[in-house]
């Protein structure tokens, strides 16, 4: 560190050349692409989003609802901000129908959901007794793992006889069985590191053991897209955070360099530890991380990394192993390895996997693992199963396939978004799949006639993105055939022309998209 901090002053103005060589490496010949939005289209959506604030103040003034207020709160601050009550009410609650539907089965290729309707333009539902079928684009499915049959499901019955539904106590006190240590250890063996830890929940497992790891006297260098759960965890630690650019390691390294400089804002004293945080995949923008220069980076200042790969493990690479199986990289070179099973292994909870003396130091003094309620062992039976297929352990080549149809089905439908003229943002490898239609309204709208199709999508847009980047977001799945893709790429065109979503200015290639085996 000492050596660092002698010579930064020397070579700071050259640093961002060295990087842009260093950062241009070919591991894998794949495009990251955000198109920029036209000026006419930001327009658009800028006087869309205050047309829909300044009608909804107004009738906030003239017409109040019958809501409940606050009252009897001399002294007390409120406790809702005027601008969100009037951006929910006015705002949201033109697209509330489209958020929290009612799913009642599993989220397969196919996805049941119950119907229903309002009478009050969505300021109440009512749910009726018939349900409708969807095909399901809107699940983390990625490997096809959530089903009510099959290997994982048969399993799962047998261990249910065995052990019941729950275990009712944290891992510390009478909350351990032998289920709990199989998928450690599994887990351990998958991910190529000494040891792994599992928990109940995956946003808890960011949430409640990043405070216990780092504390006020460190800096963390965090993605400025990392999940809410990195954000949670990272205030709950007290740490200082510093937010570098999405995937960039030009200002991620000169923020390093500065902080290491500066010392801690108080008292100039070193900082106790630094930490580089960031995720495999990018849940909102489809993005992959740029992991080689990122390893080189704490590698040269002896920093620390912690990689979340909620979205990455599972989904990526030949193996199925995430993100240092997409670019071959060791997972000994990330001193902490976080995930869920609830996105590619069909199920619930999450793990941190690392050295041995980490996950024995976490059993101790983590508080998911000190009090919360343990893993149940359905749960963890599930994993074991679909952790096992995709290793080859069980079901000889199931598991492959399944990787395997997961990257060709992203691949092609990437492709083929793209040549409708469609703006998508992201890597061309990444099963996260977000259309942008930049206006609230049209993102009500788009969702409103892909139900039309039978077709569920999630809809996205502000606060969980930029206020004019609204997007519909597309979750690839290995469940999903070739014909259903070519079915919702139909309706896609149709929804496009209908509500006018060309927005990309991109030359469109007339050579034929092949459904292929990227492996």
């Amino acid at each position: 560190m000492a050596s660092v901090l002698n010579k930064s002053h020397v070579d700071h103005l050259k640093l961002k050349g060295s990087l842009e060589k260093k950062i241009t490496h070919d591991i894998l010949d794949v495009e990251e692409s955000y198109e920029k939005m036209s000026l006419y289209t930001s327009v658009l959506a800028c006087l869309g989003f205050y047309f829909l604030i300044f009608i909804g103040l107004i009738n906030h003034i003239v017409f109040t609802p019958k809501v409940a207020t606050e009252k009897n709160r001399k002294g007390y601050p409120p406790l809702y901000n005027k601008f969100d009550s009037i951006f929910l009410r006015y705002v949201f609650r033109r697209v509330k129908d489209i958020f929290n539907r009612v799913v009642c089965g599993v989220p397969g290729a196919k996805i049941d959901i119950i119907d229903r309707v309002t009478h009050d333009s969505c300021w109440s539902f009512e749910l009726l007794d018939t349900k409708s079928t969807f095909l399901n684009l809107g699940s983390y499915n990625y490997l096809g793992f959530a089903q009510s049959e099959g290997p994982c499901a048969d399993d799962t019955k047998d261990i249910i006889k065995k052990y019941g539904w729950a275990v009712s106590s944290s891992r510390q006190e009478l909350g351990t069985n032998n289920l709990h240590l199989e998928l450690e250890q599994l887990t351990a063996a998958f991910l190529g590191v000494d040891a792994a830890i599992v928990f109940g929940m995956g946003f808890a497992t960011n949430a409640l053991n990043l405070p216990s790891i780092i504390n006020s006297e460190c800096l963390v260098l965090s993605d400025e897209y990392n999940h809410a759960s990195v954000i949670l965890g990272i205030r709950l630690s007290g740490a200082t955070s510093v937010v570098y650019k999405h995937n960039d390691v030009i200002d991620l390294e000169q923020l390093i360099r500065q902080n290491i400089v500066s010392g801690q804002p108080k008292t100039q004293k070193p900082w106790e530890k630094i930490f580089i945080v960031t995720e495999g995949i990018f849940s909102m923008e489809g993005s992959i991380t740029n992991l080689p220069d990122i390893i080189a980076i704490k590698k040269k200042y002896k920093v620390y990394l912690y990689v979340d790969e909620a979205h990455s493990i599972g989904a990526l690479g030949p193996n199925g192993r995430g993100i240092f199986d997409y670019y071959n990289c060791c997972p000994k070179d990330v001193d902490i390895l976080m995930g869920t099973f609830s996105k590619s292994f069909g199920s619930a909870g999450g793990y941190i996997a690392g050295n041995k003396d980490l996950i024995d130091y976490l059993r101790v003094n983590s508080h998911a693992s000190c009090y919360a309620t343990s893993m149940a062992p359905p749960v963890a039976q599930v994993i074991i199963t679909s952790m096992s297929m995709i290793m080859g352990k069980k079901h000889g080549e199931e598991g492959r396939k399944r990787i395997i149809q997961l990257a060709s089905n992203v691949k092609y439908f990437r492709r083929k978004l793209k040549a409708l003229g469609c703006v998508v943002y992201g890597n061309d490898n990444s099963p996260v799949i977000p259309m942008l239609v930049y206006m609230i309204s049209k993102v009500g709208a788009t969702v409103r006639e892909f139900n039309k199709f039978n077709i569920a999508t999630v809809g996205v847009g502000f606060p969980a993105t930029p206020l004019l980047e609204g997007r519909i977001r597309f979750c690839m799945s290995a469940a999903l055939s070739k014909e259903q893709l070519d079915e919702v790429l139909v309706a896609t065109e149709k929804i496009m022309n209908k509500l006018g979503l060309c927005y990309s200015k991109k030359t469109i290639s007339d050579e034929e998209i092949l459904y292929e085996n990227p492996y």
